[in-house]
């Protein structure tokens, strides 16, 4: 797991998983594995999932020929509303790309310790005890 600013200005952690390391063996089965990890999770909301790779695909858009499924979890952890600027930064998302031998699971920082723990033991939790 390494933590990065993507593009110099957006926290996010990623974790690459070999496919020989990881429970699961598609991007459809990591996002069904999420689903189950918001449903277990007290105060959490599945929004839905979104297949990126056909909606980009669907508008002639550019993909990286490595990238063979990419899909995002999406969801909300939001315990609160203390302003409106919170709105800018939920709900949460969790990317799910497959690249052939390995997948790469990212998502950006949430400024809620409880959200960021809990992606990141979701994260880890996909590889094979």
């Amino acid at each position: 797991m390494k933590q990065v600013h993507f593009q110099e200005k957006y926290p996010i952690t990623v974790v690459d998983i070999a496919k020989s390391e990881c429970r699961y063996q598609s991007a459809e089965e990591i996002a069904a594995y999420f689903r189950d990890c918001i449903a277990n999770t007290p105060r959490v909301q599945y929004i839905a999932t979104f297949d990126h790779l056909a909606h980009t695909q669907a508008i002639g858009g550019e993909v990286n020929p490595e990238i063979r499924a990419a899909v995002n979890v999406i969801f909300c952890f939001g315990h609160a509303l203390p302003n409106p600027q919170v709105l800018a930064v939920r709900p949460r998302s969790i990317g799910i790309a497959d690249m052939g031998d390995h997948f790469v699971v990212s998502f950006m920082d949430a400024p809620m310790k409880v959200a960021n723990d809990a992606m990141q033991s979701w994260a880890l939790a996909l590889r094979k005890r």
